[in-house]
Protein backbone atom coordinates (compact mmCIF):
# COMPACT_ATOMS: atom_id res chain seq x y z
CA UNK A 1 0.00 0.00 0.00
CA UNK A 2 2.72 2.33 0.62
CA UNK A 3 4.60 1.67 -2.29
CA UNK A 4 1.37 2.48 -4.53
CA UNK A 5 1.04 6.36 -2.29
CA UNK A 6 4.42 6.42 -3.27
CA UNK A 7 4.64 5.79 -6.46
CA UNK A 8 1.40 8.04 -6.63
CA UNK A 9 3.00 10.74 -5.61
CA UNK A 10 5.50 10.40 -7.70
CA UNK A 11 3.84 10.17 -10.80
CA UNK A 12 1.99 13.41 -9.33
CA UNK A 13 5.46 15.23 -8.96
CA UNK A 14 6.83 13.91 -12.19
CA UNK A 15 3.90 15.08 -14.13
CA UNK A 16 4.18 18.54 -12.82
CA UNK A 17 7.27 18.79 -13.61
CA UNK A 18 7.10 17.75 -17.41
CA UNK A 19 3.94 20.06 -17.58
CA UNK A 20 5.68 22.91 -15.91
CA UNK A 21 8.86 22.35 -18.45
CA UNK A 22 6.29 22.77 -21.36
CA UNK A 23 5.84 26.13 -19.26
CA UNK A 24 9.35 28.07 -18.88
CA UNK A 25 7.56 31.50 -18.98
CA UNK A 26 6.06 30.37 -15.71
CA UNK A 27 8.87 29.92 -13.52
CA UNK A 28 12.72 30.90 -14.06
CA UNK A 29 13.88 29.99 -10.61
CA UNK A 30 14.97 26.34 -11.50
CA UNK A 31 11.27 24.68 -10.20
CA UNK A 32 12.30 21.77 -11.72
CA UNK A 33 15.43 21.10 -9.26
CA UNK A 34 12.80 22.22 -6.26
CA UNK A 35 10.41 19.74 -7.55
CA UNK A 36 13.63 16.94 -7.68
CA UNK A 37 14.92 17.75 -4.32
CA UNK A 38 11.69 17.09 -2.63
CA UNK A 39 11.60 14.18 -4.60
CA UNK A 40 14.55 12.65 -3.02
CA UNK A 41 13.74 13.62 0.12
CA UNK A 42 10.91 11.85 0.71
CA UNK A 43 12.32 9.03 -0.99
CA UNK A 44 15.09 8.76 1.25
CA UNK A 45 12.96 9.57 4.16
CA UNK A 46 10.70 6.24 2.91
CA UNK A 47 13.40 4.37 2.74
CA UNK A 48 16.12 5.02 5.41
CA UNK A 49 13.89 6.82 8.25
CA UNK A 50 14.54 4.65 11.60
CA UNK A 51 10.87 3.96 11.76
CA UNK A 52 7.30 3.49 8.91
CA UNK A 53 6.94 6.63 7.63
CA UNK A 54 3.49 8.32 6.44
CA UNK A 55 4.06 9.71 3.11
CA UNK A 56 0.74 11.40 2.90
CA UNK A 57 1.06 13.22 6.32
CA UNK A 58 4.73 14.18 5.28
CA UNK A 59 2.91 15.13 2.11
CA UNK A 60 0.36 17.07 3.60
CA UNK A 61 2.70 18.96 5.89
CA UNK A 62 4.88 19.89 3.17
CA UNK A 63 2.20 21.36 1.17
CA UNK A 64 0.88 23.49 4.32
CA UNK A 65 4.41 24.56 5.14
CA UNK A 66 4.97 25.72 1.71
CA UNK A 67 1.55 27.81 1.46
CA UNK A 68 2.09 29.00 4.87
CA UNK A 69 5.34 30.61 3.54
CA UNK A 70 3.15 32.61 0.71
CA UNK A 71 0.55 34.45 3.12
CA UNK A 72 -1.70 33.26 5.92
CA UNK A 73 -4.93 32.48 3.92
CA UNK A 74 -2.51 30.12 1.01
CA UNK A 75 -3.88 27.25 2.90
CA UNK A 76 -4.59 23.54 2.18
CA UNK A 77 -7.73 21.75 3.06
CA UNK A 78 -7.63 18.15 3.60
CA UNK A 79 -10.59 15.37 1.98
CA UNK A 80 -12.25 15.26 5.24
CA UNK A 81 -11.98 19.07 5.84
CA UNK A 82 -13.60 20.05 2.93
CA UNK A 83 -16.71 18.48 3.85
CA UNK A 84 -17.29 21.22 6.05
CA UNK A 85 -15.94 24.00 3.95
CA UNK A 86 -19.61 25.74 3.03
CA UNK A 87 -21.16 24.80 6.30
CA UNK A 88 -20.42 28.43 7.49
CA UNK A 89 -22.12 29.90 4.71
CA UNK A 90 -25.06 27.16 3.49
CA UNK A 91 -25.38 24.81 6.35
CA UNK A 92 -25.02 24.33 9.61
CA UNK A 93 -23.20 23.55 12.37
CA UNK A 94 -22.11 23.80 16.28
CA UNK A 95 -19.76 25.41 17.98
CA UNK A 96 -18.53 28.14 19.78
CA UNK A 97 -19.71 30.94 17.05
CA UNK A 98 -16.65 32.64 15.78
CA UNK A 99 -14.78 33.84 12.55
CA UNK A 100 -10.91 34.03 13.12
CA UNK A 101 -7.84 33.83 11.40
CA UNK A 102 -4.18 32.47 12.03
CA UNK A 103 -1.84 35.59 11.84
CA UNK A 104 2.15 35.23 13.40
CA UNK A 105 0.36 31.85 14.83
CA UNK A 106 -1.71 33.11 17.08
CA UNK A 107 -5.62 32.90 16.48
CA UNK A 108 -7.45 36.12 16.19
CA UNK A 109 -10.94 36.54 16.64
CA UNK A 110 -11.56 38.29 13.32
CA UNK A 111 -15.22 38.36 15.06
CA UNK A 112 -17.65 36.68 16.87
CA UNK A 113 -20.81 35.41 15.08
CA UNK A 114 -24.31 37.06 15.92
CA UNK A 115 -26.25 35.66 18.99
CA UNK A 116 -23.70 32.61 19.30
CA UNK A 117 -22.31 31.65 22.36
CA UNK A 118 -19.21 33.32 22.11
CA UNK A 119 -21.16 36.74 21.15
CA UNK A 120 -22.93 36.27 23.86
CA UNK A 121 -20.37 35.74 26.60
CA UNK A 122 -18.52 39.02 25.55
CA UNK A 123 -16.09 37.85 22.90
CA UNK A 124 -15.01 40.98 20.95
CA UNK A 125 -13.39 40.83 17.36
CA UNK A 126 -9.48 41.47 17.90
CA UNK A 127 -9.01 38.90 20.82
CA UNK A 128 -6.29 36.39 20.30
CA UNK A 129 -7.18 33.11 21.70
CA UNK A 130 -4.12 31.53 23.02
CA UNK A 131 -5.10 29.01 25.21
CA UNK A 132 -7.91 25.97 24.59
CA UNK A 133 -9.04 23.93 27.39
CA UNK A 134 -6.61 25.14 29.05
CA UNK A 135 -3.77 24.12 26.32
CA UNK A 136 -1.61 26.56 24.36
CA UNK A 137 -2.99 27.53 21.49
CA UNK A 138 -0.32 29.30 20.03
CA UNK A 139 1.08 28.27 16.76
CA UNK A 140 -2.22 25.86 16.23
CA UNK A 141 -2.50 25.59 12.30
CA UNK A 142 -5.33 27.12 10.75
CA UNK A 143 -6.41 23.38 10.03
CA UNK A 144 -7.12 22.61 13.36
CA UNK A 145 -8.43 25.41 14.66
CA UNK A 146 -11.77 24.20 14.02
CA UNK A 147 -11.49 20.68 15.36
CA UNK A 148 -10.68 22.13 18.77
CA UNK A 149 -14.13 24.63 18.65
CA UNK A 150 -16.30 22.87 17.03
CA UNK A 151 -18.63 19.98 18.79
CA UNK A 152 -21.64 18.82 19.86
CA UNK A 153 -24.11 21.17 21.25
CA UNK A 154 -24.37 21.58 24.88
CA UNK A 155 -20.66 20.63 25.19
CA UNK A 156 -17.81 22.89 26.83
CA UNK A 157 -14.91 24.37 25.95
CA UNK A 158 -12.41 26.94 27.92
CA UNK A 159 -10.50 29.59 25.97
CA UNK A 160 -8.12 31.85 27.19
CA UNK A 161 -7.89 34.89 25.61
CA UNK A 162 -5.64 37.96 25.74
CA UNK A 163 -7.34 40.77 25.18
CA UNK A 164 -5.29 44.50 24.30
CA UNK A 165 -5.26 47.00 26.97
CA UNK A 166 -5.68 43.78 29.41
CA UNK A 167 -2.32 42.84 31.10
CA UNK A 168 -4.05 38.95 32.23
CA UNK A 169 -5.32 36.21 30.39
CA UNK A 170 -9.82 36.17 30.76
CA UNK A 171 -11.16 32.82 30.85
CA UNK A 172 -14.38 31.93 28.68
CA UNK A 173 -16.17 29.19 29.58
CA UNK A 174 -18.35 28.51 26.28
CA UNK A 175 -20.62 26.15 25.63
CA UNK A 176 -21.55 25.21 22.41
CA UNK A 177 -24.46 26.02 20.20
CA UNK A 178 -26.03 25.22 17.09
CA UNK A 179 -24.97 28.55 15.06
CA UNK A 180 -27.22 30.52 13.23
CA UNK A 181 -27.29 30.98 9.58
CA UNK A 182 -29.43 34.14 9.24
CA UNK A 183 -27.08 37.05 7.64
CA UNK A 184 -29.01 39.97 7.72
CA UNK A 185 -29.75 39.76 12.21
CA UNK A 186 -31.54 42.80 12.48
CA UNK A 187 -33.46 45.60 10.46
CA UNK A 188 -35.62 48.13 11.79
CA UNK A 189 -36.58 51.76 12.30
CA UNK A 190 -35.08 53.64 14.74
CA UNK A 191 -37.13 55.26 17.24
CA UNK A 192 -39.06 58.08 16.55
CA UNK A 193 -37.08 58.95 13.18
CA UNK A 194 -37.14 58.11 9.30
CA UNK A 195 -34.11 56.19 9.47
CA UNK A 196 -34.00 52.60 8.93
CA UNK A 197 -31.20 50.19 10.41
CA UNK A 198 -29.67 46.90 8.56
CA UNK A 199 -27.36 44.70 10.50
CA UNK A 200 -25.42 41.98 8.43
CA UNK A 201 -23.15 39.70 10.22
CA UNK A 202 -21.55 38.30 7.50
CA UNK A 203 -21.79 37.68 3.27
CA UNK A 204 -23.22 34.16 2.89
CA UNK A 205 -25.29 32.77 -0.15
CA UNK A 206 -28.68 34.07 0.93
CA UNK A 207 -27.01 38.00 1.73
CA UNK A 208 -28.41 39.45 -0.99
CA UNK A 209 -31.93 37.97 -0.47
CA UNK A 210 -32.25 38.84 2.57
CA UNK A 211 -31.22 42.22 2.06
CA UNK A 212 -33.76 43.22 -0.35
CA UNK A 213 -36.47 41.70 1.83
CA UNK A 214 -34.96 43.91 4.74
CA UNK A 215 -34.61 47.16 2.49
CA UNK A 216 -38.60 46.70 1.10
CA UNK A 217 -39.93 46.54 4.73
CA UNK A 218 -38.20 48.87 5.39
CA UNK A 219 -39.36 51.58 2.85
CA UNK A 220 -42.95 50.05 3.49
CA UNK A 221 -42.49 51.59 7.11
CA UNK A 222 -41.50 55.34 6.03
CA UNK A 223 -37.19 54.92 5.92
CA UNK A 224 -35.83 58.34 4.20
CA UNK A 225 -32.21 57.38 5.12
CA UNK A 226 -30.38 54.66 5.71
CA UNK A 227 -27.74 53.21 8.43
CA UNK A 228 -25.79 50.09 7.14
CA UNK A 229 -24.11 48.06 10.26
CA UNK A 230 -21.01 46.50 8.70
CA UNK A 231 -19.32 46.28 12.07
CA UNK A 232 -17.87 42.86 13.21
CA UNK A 233 -18.67 41.51 9.29
CA UNK A 234 -16.05 39.18 8.03
CA UNK A 235 -16.63 39.25 4.73
CA UNK A 236 -17.94 35.81 3.07
CA UNK A 237 -18.90 35.42 -0.87
CA UNK A 238 -17.63 38.05 -3.37
CA UNK A 239 -20.66 38.42 -5.52
CA UNK A 240 -22.72 39.04 -2.55
CA UNK A 241 -20.84 42.22 -1.40
CA UNK A 242 -21.28 43.50 -5.28
CA UNK A 243 -24.60 42.53 -5.04
CA UNK A 244 -25.55 44.54 -2.30
CA UNK A 245 -23.03 47.32 -3.22
CA UNK A 246 -24.88 47.25 -6.81
CA UNK A 247 -27.93 48.20 -4.89
CA UNK A 248 -26.56 51.66 -3.44
CA UNK A 249 -24.65 52.49 -6.96
CA UNK A 250 -26.13 53.81 -10.05
CA UNK A 251 -24.79 52.15 -13.11
CA UNK A 252 -21.32 52.30 -14.29
CA UNK A 253 -19.43 52.26 -11.49
CA UNK A 254 -16.91 50.30 -10.38
CA UNK A 255 -17.60 48.48 -7.25
CA UNK A 256 -14.16 46.79 -6.94
CA UNK A 257 -11.36 45.34 -9.28
CA UNK A 258 -8.64 42.84 -8.61
CA UNK A 259 -5.36 42.53 -9.89
CA UNK A 260 -2.65 39.81 -10.18
CA UNK A 261 0.34 38.58 -11.98
CA UNK A 262 -1.32 36.75 -14.17
CA UNK A 263 -4.14 39.01 -16.46
CA UNK A 264 -6.34 36.26 -16.69
CA UNK A 265 -7.16 37.21 -12.93
CA UNK A 266 -7.45 40.57 -13.29
CA UNK A 267 -11.65 41.78 -12.77
CA UNK A 268 -13.65 44.86 -12.57
CA UNK A 269 -17.12 44.55 -11.28
CA UNK A 270 -19.29 47.62 -12.53
CA UNK A 271 -22.41 48.36 -11.24
CA UNK A 272 -25.48 48.09 -12.90
CA UNK A 273 -28.58 50.32 -12.71
CA UNK A 274 -31.96 50.09 -10.95
CA UNK A 275 -30.68 49.69 -7.33
CA UNK A 276 -33.32 49.80 -5.11
CA UNK A 277 -32.15 52.52 -2.91
CA UNK A 278 -29.39 54.60 -5.25
CA UNK A 279 -30.55 57.99 -3.66
CA UNK A 280 -31.10 57.11 -0.14
CA UNK A 281 -28.98 59.02 2.18
CA UNK A 282 -26.52 56.15 3.65
CA UNK A 283 -24.05 55.65 6.32
CA UNK A 284 -21.79 52.76 6.80
CA UNK A 285 -20.46 51.45 9.91
CA UNK A 286 -17.67 49.65 10.31
CA UNK A 287 -14.56 48.53 12.91
CA UNK A 288 -11.42 46.53 13.05
CA UNK A 289 -13.75 43.58 12.71
CA UNK A 290 -15.46 44.25 9.20
CA UNK A 291 -12.98 42.58 6.79
CA UNK A 292 -12.76 41.49 2.92
CA UNK A 293 -16.65 41.76 1.29
CA UNK A 294 -17.40 44.34 4.03
CA UNK A 295 -14.38 46.58 2.50
CA UNK A 296 -15.43 46.28 -0.63
CA UNK A 297 -19.02 47.35 -0.03
CA UNK A 298 -18.01 50.24 2.50
CA UNK A 299 -14.83 51.21 0.17
CA UNK A 300 -16.93 51.36 -2.76
CA UNK A 301 -19.32 53.75 -0.92
CA UNK A 302 -16.07 55.48 0.51
CA UNK A 303 -14.54 56.21 -2.90
CA UNK A 304 -17.70 57.29 -4.92
CA UNK A 305 -19.36 59.50 -2.56
CA UNK A 306 -22.44 57.74 -2.09
CA UNK A 307 -22.02 58.35 1.72
CA UNK A 308 -20.40 58.29 4.51
CA UNK A 309 -18.40 55.94 6.49
CA UNK A 310 -18.43 55.60 10.56
CA UNK A 311 -16.81 54.32 12.85
CA UNK A 312 -12.84 52.49 13.40
CA UNK A 313 -10.40 51.64 10.90
CA UNK A 314 -11.48 47.41 8.95
CA UNK A 315 -9.27 44.76 9.53
CA UNK A 316 -7.55 44.89 6.05
CA UNK A 317 -8.03 41.67 4.20
CA UNK A 318 -8.24 42.16 0.65
CA UNK A 319 -6.37 38.99 -1.41
CA UNK A 320 -8.35 36.80 -3.71
CA UNK A 321 -8.14 33.05 -3.34
CA UNK A 322 -8.63 30.21 -6.07
CA UNK A 323 -9.42 26.86 -5.22
CA UNK A 324 -8.23 24.27 -6.64
CA UNK A 325 -9.00 20.46 -5.77
CA UNK A 326 -6.76 17.55 -6.04
CA UNK A 327 -7.76 13.83 -6.77
CA UNK A 328 -7.90 12.32 -3.51
CA UNK A 329 -10.31 15.14 -2.30
CA UNK A 330 -8.44 17.44 -0.65
CA UNK A 331 -7.59 20.68 -1.85
CA UNK A 332 -5.96 24.39 -1.63
CA UNK A 333 -5.74 27.74 -1.85
CA UNK A 334 -3.91 29.93 -3.67
CA UNK A 335 -4.00 33.87 -3.54
CA UNK A 336 -4.02 34.98 -7.03
CA UNK A 337 -5.17 38.64 -6.66
CA UNK A 338 -5.49 41.52 -4.48
CA UNK A 339 -9.21 44.00 -4.03
CA UNK A 340 -8.66 47.54 -5.02
CA UNK A 341 -10.91 50.40 -4.35
CA UNK A 342 -12.76 51.89 -6.88
CA UNK A 343 -9.88 54.71 -6.12
CA UNK A 344 -6.93 52.34 -6.52
CA UNK A 345 -6.42 51.95 -2.90
CA UNK A 346 -5.45 48.66 -1.96
CA UNK A 347 -7.89 46.77 0.76
CA UNK A 348 -4.88 44.27 2.10
CA UNK A 349 -2.95 45.38 5.32
CA UNK A 350 1.00 44.37 5.19
CA UNK A 351 1.30 41.76 7.41
CA UNK A 352 4.47 42.94 8.80
CA UNK A 353 2.90 46.41 9.30
CA UNK A 354 4.33 47.05 13.11
CA UNK A 355 4.66 50.31 13.06
CA UNK A 356 2.80 51.55 10.08
CA UNK A 357 0.30 54.47 10.32
CA UNK A 358 -2.54 52.53 9.88
CA UNK A 359 -1.54 50.82 13.13
CA UNK A 360 -1.29 54.82 14.66
CA UNK A 361 -4.59 55.54 13.12
CA UNK A 362 -5.97 52.45 14.99
CA UNK A 363 -4.58 53.86 19.01
CA UNK A 364 -5.45 57.69 18.42
CA UNK A 365 -7.53 59.28 20.84
CA UNK A 366 -9.68 61.43 18.27
CA UNK A 367 -12.29 63.60 19.43
CA UNK A 368 -15.95 62.38 18.80
CA UNK A 369 -16.62 62.45 15.30
CA UNK A 370 -12.82 63.62 14.06
CA UNK A 371 -13.02 63.46 10.26
CA UNK A 372 -10.35 61.92 8.02
CA UNK A 373 -8.36 64.90 7.79
CA UNK A 374 -8.32 65.43 11.04
CA UNK A 375 -7.10 61.71 11.48
CA UNK A 376 -4.38 62.12 9.08
CA UNK A 377 -3.10 65.74 10.91
CA UNK A 378 -2.87 63.32 13.86
CA UNK A 379 -0.95 60.60 12.31
CA UNK A 380 2.15 62.80 10.59
CA UNK A 381 1.85 64.19 14.31
CA UNK A 382 2.54 60.60 15.84
CA UNK A 383 4.88 59.69 13.34
CA UNK A 384 6.95 62.42 13.75
CA UNK A 385 7.04 61.83 17.58
CA UNK A 386 7.83 58.18 16.85
CA UNK A 387 10.53 59.15 14.68
CA UNK A 388 11.83 61.63 16.99
CA UNK A 389 11.94 59.07 19.94
CA UNK A 390 13.51 56.52 17.41
CA UNK A 391 16.21 59.07 16.78
CA UNK A 392 16.68 59.64 20.63
CA UNK A 393 16.86 55.91 21.44
CA UNK A 394 19.77 55.31 18.30
CA UNK A 395 16.23 52.85 16.80
CA UNK A 396 17.84 52.78 12.92
CA UNK A 397 15.30 51.95 10.49
CA UNK A 398 12.41 51.97 12.16
CA UNK A 399 11.28 56.02 11.34
CA UNK A 400 7.49 55.78 9.04
CA UNK A 401 8.32 58.22 5.94
CA UNK A 402 6.02 61.14 6.02
CA UNK A 403 5.51 61.28 2.50
CA UNK A 404 4.85 57.80 1.73
CA UNK A 405 1.63 58.08 3.75
CA UNK A 406 -0.65 56.62 0.64
CA UNK A 407 -3.61 59.22 -0.40
CA UNK A 408 -6.37 58.69 -2.49
CA UNK A 409 -8.79 60.94 -4.27
CA UNK A 410 -12.97 60.05 -3.78
CA UNK A 411 -14.50 61.23 -7.19
CA UNK A 412 -15.38 64.21 -5.82
CA UNK A 413 -11.81 64.72 -4.51
CA UNK A 414 -12.13 64.29 -0.88
CA UNK A 415 -8.73 62.71 0.29
CA UNK A 416 -9.01 58.97 1.76
CA UNK A 417 -6.59 57.04 3.37
CA UNK A 418 -4.95 53.97 1.29
CA UNK A 419 -2.55 51.10 2.52
CA UNK A 420 -4.80 48.62 3.63
CA UNK A 421 -8.26 48.69 5.36
CA UNK A 422 -11.09 51.10 5.29
CA UNK A 423 -10.13 54.23 7.27
CA UNK A 424 -13.78 55.87 8.13
CA UNK A 425 -14.64 59.17 6.79
CA UNK A 426 -15.16 59.88 10.03
CA UNK A 427 -13.33 58.19 13.35
CA UNK A 428 -15.50 57.24 16.16
CA UNK A 429 -14.20 54.99 19.06
CA UNK A 430 -17.00 52.50 20.51
CA UNK A 431 -17.26 52.80 24.05
CA UNK A 432 -15.69 50.19 26.21
CA UNK A 433 -16.62 48.21 29.47
CA UNK A 434 -14.49 47.37 32.84
CA UNK A 435 -12.98 44.25 33.78
CA UNK A 436 -16.33 44.12 36.06
CA UNK A 437 -18.70 43.51 32.98
CA UNK A 438 -16.86 41.59 31.55
CA UNK A 439 -16.32 38.98 34.41
CA UNK A 440 -20.62 39.65 34.62
CA UNK A 441 -20.71 38.63 30.39
CA UNK A 442 -18.30 35.35 30.93
CA UNK A 443 -20.01 34.27 34.04
CA UNK A 444 -23.49 34.41 32.42
CA UNK A 445 -24.94 36.44 35.11
CA UNK A 446 -27.68 38.68 32.76
CA UNK A 447 -28.68 35.53 31.07
CA UNK A 448 -29.53 33.51 34.09
CA UNK A 449 -30.52 36.68 36.21
CA UNK A 450 -33.47 37.53 33.41
CA UNK A 451 -34.09 33.49 33.00
CA UNK A 452 -34.98 33.69 36.30
CA UNK A 453 -36.95 37.21 36.47
CA UNK A 454 -39.08 36.37 33.70
CA UNK A 455 -39.95 32.23 35.33
CA UNK A 456 -41.01 35.08 38.15
CA UNK A 457 -42.59 38.41 36.16
CA UNK A 458 -45.12 36.91 33.65
CA UNK A 459 -46.79 39.86 34.02
CA UNK A 460 -44.17 41.50 31.80
CA UNK A 461 -44.96 39.17 28.96
CA UNK A 462 -48.47 39.98 29.44
CA UNK A 463 -47.87 43.99 29.35
CA UNK A 464 -45.67 44.43 26.79
CA UNK A 465 -45.56 40.73 24.22
CA UNK A 466 -47.62 42.68 21.65
CA UNK A 467 -45.85 45.86 22.59
CA UNK A 468 -42.34 46.21 22.21
CA UNK A 469 -42.36 50.08 21.20
CA UNK A 470 -43.59 50.77 24.81
CA UNK A 471 -41.60 48.17 25.90
CA UNK A 472 -38.61 49.97 25.00
CA UNK A 473 -39.56 53.71 25.66
CA UNK A 474 -41.17 53.22 28.89
CA UNK A 475 -39.66 49.81 30.90
CA UNK A 476 -37.06 50.57 32.97
CA UNK A 477 -34.88 48.39 35.15
CA UNK A 478 -35.72 48.84 38.69
CA UNK A 479 -33.51 48.86 41.72
CA UNK A 480 -35.20 46.09 43.11
CA UNK A 481 -33.73 44.44 40.06
CA UNK A 482 -30.52 45.81 40.77
CA UNK A 483 -30.23 44.61 44.18
CA UNK A 484 -31.27 40.64 42.82
CA UNK A 485 -28.82 40.77 40.21
CA UNK A 486 -26.14 42.02 42.28
CA UNK A 487 -26.79 38.99 44.75
CA UNK A 488 -26.72 36.18 41.81
CA UNK A 489 -23.42 37.85 40.44
CA UNK A 490 -22.55 37.37 44.14
CA UNK A 491 -23.40 33.99 44.21
CA UNK A 492 -22.01 32.85 40.76
CA UNK A 493 -18.04 34.34 42.42
CA UNK A 494 -18.15 37.87 40.78
CA UNK A 495 -16.68 40.11 43.33
CA UNK A 496 -19.16 43.72 43.23
CA UNK A 497 -17.12 46.85 42.35
CA UNK A 498 -19.19 49.98 43.12
CA UNK A 499 -16.60 52.04 41.21
CA UNK A 500 -16.99 49.90 37.98
CA UNK A 501 -20.57 49.66 38.43
CA UNK A 502 -20.99 53.58 38.01
CA UNK A 503 -18.74 53.92 35.06
CA UNK A 504 -20.58 50.93 33.34
CA UNK A 505 -24.19 51.64 34.59
CA UNK A 506 -25.51 52.22 30.76
CA UNK A 507 -24.00 49.24 29.91
CA UNK A 508 -25.09 46.93 31.89
CA UNK A 509 -28.60 48.30 32.89
CA UNK A 510 -28.94 48.14 28.44
CA UNK A 511 -27.73 44.80 28.71
CA UNK A 512 -30.51 43.28 31.38
CA UNK A 513 -33.60 45.35 29.29
CA UNK A 514 -31.98 44.01 26.00
CA UNK A 515 -31.82 40.45 26.79
CA UNK A 516 -35.38 40.44 28.36
CA UNK A 517 -36.38 41.47 24.81
CA UNK A 518 -34.59 39.14 23.15
CA UNK A 519 -35.95 36.71 25.72
CA UNK A 520 -39.67 38.01 24.76
CA UNK A 521 -39.15 38.47 21.30
CA UNK A 522 -35.69 38.23 19.38
CA UNK A 523 -32.63 39.51 18.06
CA UNK A 524 -33.89 42.11 16.40
CA UNK A 525 -35.44 43.43 19.97
CA UNK A 526 -32.29 43.56 21.41
CA UNK A 527 -30.23 45.65 19.33
CA UNK A 528 -32.63 47.92 18.97
CA UNK A 529 -32.34 48.68 22.71
CA UNK A 530 -28.98 48.57 22.42
CA UNK A 531 -28.26 51.08 19.97
CA UNK A 532 -30.34 53.26 22.27
CA UNK A 533 -26.90 53.53 23.88
CA UNK A 534 -24.67 52.79 21.00
CA UNK A 535 -22.00 55.98 20.79
CA UNK A 536 -21.37 55.14 17.22
CA UNK A 537 -25.30 55.37 16.09
CA UNK A 538 -25.95 58.14 17.69
CA UNK A 539 -22.86 60.15 16.25
CA UNK A 540 -23.90 58.72 12.77
CA UNK A 541 -27.49 60.13 13.24
CA UNK A 542 -26.31 63.30 13.24
CA UNK A 543 -24.41 62.78 10.04
CA UNK A 544 -26.93 62.58 7.71
CA UNK A 545 -26.78 66.26 5.98
CA UNK A 546 -23.13 65.73 5.52
CA UNK A 547 -23.58 62.30 3.74
CA UNK A 548 -26.29 64.37 1.51
CA UNK A 549 -23.82 67.20 0.65
CA UNK A 550 -21.38 64.89 -0.67
CA UNK A 551 -23.60 62.45 -2.53
CA UNK A 552 -24.91 65.81 -4.37
CA UNK A 553 -22.08 67.45 -4.80
CA UNK A 554 -21.43 67.85 -8.88
CA UNK A 555 -18.69 65.44 -9.73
Amino acid sequence: MKKKILSYILFVIVGLSIGLLMQPLISNDGLYDQIRKYQEVISNAVKNYVEPVDTQKLTESAIRGMLNELDPHSVYITAEEMKGVDEDFQGSFEGVGIQFDVIEDTIVVISPIADGPSEKLGIQAGDKIVKIDDENAVGLSRELVPKKLRGPKGTKVRLGIKRSGKSEILTFDVIRDKIPLYTVDASFMLDSTDIGIIVVNRFAATTHDELVQALRKLKQEGMKKLILDLRGNPGGYLNQAFLMADHFLKGGDTIVYTKGRRPEFDEVYKSTPGGLVEDLPLIVLINAGSASASEIVSGSIQDLDRGLIVGETSFGKGLVQRQYPLPDGSAYRITIARYYTPSGRCIQRPFEDKTSYRNLVGRLELKEGSNIEHALEMVKKEIKEENEKNAKDNKKGSNINLDSIPLYSTRSGRTVLGGGGIIPDYIVKQDTITRFSIQLRMNRVFYEYVDRYLDNGRKLDADYRNNFISFMRNWKVTDKMMEDFRSLAESKGVKWDDDSYKKDEDFIKTEIKGTVARSLWDRNAYVQVFFTIDKQVNVAKGLFDEAIKIATKKK
